[in-house]
């Protein structure tokens, strides 16, 4: 587990998309850090209670789940209101949810296309709209958007994906624009590969897409891209979001920490 600490006592957070992979681990490492947090996500009903119980013995924190659709607009403002209510503010929202599929885009899905931009983007936007009232009347608050080095860069097959992360950027800099003086940061995690069940399941998608195996995805198509040749760590990435949800990174507003192990820098 990531080393680096920062005292987060009696803070608020919710973290979407966190039983499970980068969100997660998000959401230990704000525990870890004395965050009380909000749950939030698919998974088996016993796992995620799990999941809840240990973060709030381990870490003698205050843990609850919420089952909001990342689809549904009302239950996201229900998730948010929840959170308010049950915890008495809320200081940090993370936008992890998100789900992936890999086609070309003349046979790519609507479906697919709806539910990725839905999931990966708008559901940002609805997190975002009912927690900037509750940030505001706190003058605090910091947001973080999972977005991905595909916010910044296009691969093929990927086009609702690709599509959903460059908008996300651009709503976390608008979003960074209008909160700036209230008090309130919004930023973004741009990760290259991360070994998540996302990309477990996108490499055996881009074999069967491309026609090759499985290792010579890995090797030739996700870490070829990343000149460290290494897949992104959970612990990197709960590094940057504690830098950001700290008090050194409160100048930081609208911006991308981009962690991708040299991707970006071609």
């Amino acid at each position: 587990m990531n080393s680096v600490r920062v005292d987060l006592s009696g803070q608020a957070a919710v973290i979407t998309g966190s039983t499970s992979g980068i969100g997660a681990a998000l959401a230990e490492g704000l525990a870890k850090n004395g965050a009380h947090i909000v749950l939030n996500g698919l998974g088996d009903a016993s796992d995620i209670e799990t999941l809840r119980a240990r973060l709030a013995e381990q870490y003698g924190i205050k843990a609850f789940y919420h089952p909001a659709n990342m689809l549904k607009p009302d239950e996201i403002e229900d998730l948010i209101a929840f959170a308010a209510h049950e915890l008495g503010r809320l200081d940090i929202l993370i936008n992890n949810a998100g789900i992936q599929h890999v086609s070309p885009v003349d046979a790519f899905p609507a479906d697919k296309w709806d539910a990725i931009i839905g999931i990966n983007l708008t559901s940002a936007f609805h997190t975002i709209k009912h927690a900037a009232p509750v940030m505001k009347a706190q003058r605090y608050g910091r947001i973080i958007n999972i977005a991905s080095v595909h916010a910044l860069r296009a691969s093929p097959f990927k086009a609702a994906y690709v599509a959903a992360k460059h908008g996300v950027l651009g709503l976390t800099k608008t979003v960074a624009l209008e909160v700036a003086e209230n008090g309130i940061t919004a930023n973004c995690i741009n990760p290259g590969y991360v070994k998540t069940p996302l990309v477990e399941n996108q490499i055996a998608d881009t074999a069967r897409v491309r026609g090759i195996s499985e290792e010579d995805v890995v090797r030739d198509v996700l870490l070829s891209a990343q000149p460290t040749r290494t897949f992104i760590t959970y612990d990197q990435l709960i590094g940057a979001l504690l830098y950001l949800v700290s008090s050194d990174g409160g100048n930081v507003n609208g911006h991308a920490i981009t962690v991708d192990g040299g991707w970006t820098a071609r």
